[in-house]
């Protein structure tokens, strides 16, 4: 979460925006996310740099050379341009109409095409256009991007800035009626990461992938595998993270995992930019975020990932006639067609993590029954964890809940966990909790993680607890309900009141010992 500085600071850049002319809240998040970029590139390009003369590695910066804008020739040597010039500390201190021009006809091409001409960034960028329209506009906003990252840098924070502004930018798009057009948390993307466990290898998906928070929440698990403990620290929600990598010395691992790892979907443009963008600035340099509907007839990946980690949209249905027909369950709601996608998505023996509205787990349509049948009879679900109905404010206020489950195992039993609070007050302000020594209270967001690596059905079978075992018979039973309130047992202590008698003497000692107080006063008048 942003400091109120940095918050007034975000306030103040949207008012810029949209004092500018650009009012619609995804453009504006659009044009704010090309100068993250640019400023961010040049940041990871210094880090790189720093990082492979630290392990005597090899390293060229992406401002090194010349680069040829779109028309030249590349043996026209006369109109290529430095790439030092592109640079984001470079054509900031120019004036601004000046630094406009710039970045109109040099910097934002360059970034167009900083891949080849078949990757997935270089082809959803080919449509994208560079809005700010005056030198003045484009001055305030760097000016204000420069002071906000001064700030994190002198709080010495662990955090996903681009993350951070996406949170607070992200909750004007409520009133521009973009449905599902919000963040997930970070700690409870971090949550995820650390019971699915993505490892080196892995293919990882998000069907419904947004701003990519879950591709980059496994990124950076994955990445602190591979950091020596020297650079690893806990992040603002306690989780340990690192970012060095620096034990991950092969080639063909690293390619693996900048080239082959990460794939989301989503059938908003303007969110894939922002999403590729997002992995990019951090990393990745060849993510795959694609413009795919993964609920229609034109989506078969199946048995292909072997992890997948989604949010997919809650509210909504789709169009019969546009439904993928290999759907076994009869339904049109989008959060029921998601878990069947993420299923079908799944190789056997992947597994899933995934968010959840609270009435999937009980509710009583033959669909919504299917769903839980699917997950119990052909796959191992492995938790059910309850998550707090203020866990996604301001933007929604609906109960959710968390799934982990491994396609193709055998359910025998599954482990419910009610979280009754994440590390954030659940109002509309989601401050951070504090404890009374002044050390962050991060609540049930780690202990979940050591009692889901812990948990043994011998054990558990206490339902009075925060978490149990549930037998998957007794599920059956219940109509596959996956409530926790279904079987949690809660102990009621029976209140003793004193009789009646004893009351009244109390009442009357008391009211003589008033008036005796009473009297006193008077004889001092």
């Amino acid at each position: 979460m942003l400091t109120p500085s940095l918050k007034s600071k975000v306030a103040t850049l949207w008012d810029k925006f949209w004092s500018g002319g650009i009012s619609n809240p995804l453009n504006a998040i659009e044009q704010i996310t090309y100068l993250l970029f640019m400023k961010q590139l040049e940041e990871t390009d210094k880090r790189k740099v720093s990082n492979a003369d630290f392990l005597a590695e090899k390293y060229t910066s992406v401002f090194s050379g010349k680069y040829f804008p779109p028309g030249v020739d590349e043996k026209d040597e006369k109109n290529a341009i430095d790439k030092e010039t592109l640079r984001w500390s470079y054509f900031t201190q120019l004036p601004s109409d000046e630094m406009l021009v710039h970045v109109q006809i040099k910097a934002f091409p360059f970034i167009k095409q900083l891949d080849d001409e078949n990757s997935f960034f270089t082809k959803h960028m080919a449509n994208a256009a560079f809005l700010i329209p005056s030198g003045r506009m484009l001055t305030e906003a760097t000016k204000t991007i420069n002071e906000i990252y001064k700030e994190l840098e002198k709080e010495n924070r662990f955090i996903d800035a681009q993350g951070d502004f996406y949170e607070y930018l992200l909750d004007s798009l409520r009133s521009s009626g973009k449905n599902g057009q919000f963040r997930t948390p970070t700690h409870i993307i971090e949550l995820m990461a650390e019971l699915v466990e993505p490892q080196l290898g892995n293919k990882i998906a998000d069907p419904a992938s947004g701003t990519a928070g879950f591709l980059l929440g496994a990124y950076k698990y994955m990445i602190t595998q591979f950091t020596s403990n020297t650079y690893k620290q806990p992040d603002d929600n306690g989780f340990i993270r690192g970012t060095l990598a620096d034990k991950l010395v092969d080639d063909n691992a690293k390619k693996l995992l900048n080239e082959e790892t990460f794939y989301g979907f989503d059938i908003d443009p303007t969110m894939i930019r922002i999403g590729l963008m997002n992995l990019m600035m951090h990393g990745i340099t060849q993510p795959k975020i694609d413009y795919k509907d993964t609920l229609s007839k034109n989506y078969n990946e199946d048995n292909v990932y072997d992890i997948v980690m989604a949010n997919p949209p809650f509210a909504g249905s789709m169009d019969k006639g546009d439904l993928n027909p290999t759907f076994t369950v009869s339904t049109t709601k989008s959060e029921l067609l998601f878990l069947e996608r993420i299923y079908k998505m799944l190789r056997m023996g992947g597994t899933a993590g995934v968010v959840i509205p609270q009435g999937v787990l009980f509710g009583s349509g033959n669909a919504f029954k299917d769903v839980r049948k699917l997950l119990l009879d052909k796959c191992e679900l492995k938790a059910v964890i309850s998550l707090p109905s203020g866990v996604f404010k301001p933007y929604a206020g609906v109960a959710t809940a968390m799934l982990i489950f491994t396609k193709g195992g055998e359910t025998k039993d599954v482990w419910f966990y009610e979280m009754l609070g994440d590390g954030w007050s659940l109002d509309d302000k989601r401050y951070p909790k504090y404890k009374p020594n002044g050390e962050r209270d991060f609540e049930d967001l780690h202990v979940i993680i050591n009692a889901y690596k812990k948990r043994d059905p011998k054990k558990e079978s206490n339902r009075t607890q925060k978490h149990f075992f549930v037998p998957k018979n007794e599920i059956v039973d219940n109509e596959y309900d996956l409530s926790l309130r279904k079987y949690k047992e809660e102990i009621y202590e029976e209140i003793k009141y004193d009789e009646p008698k004893f009351i009244f003497d109390r009442i009357e000692t008391i009211e003589t010992s008033i008036l005796k107080g009473i009297s006193a006063l008077k004889e001092l008048l």
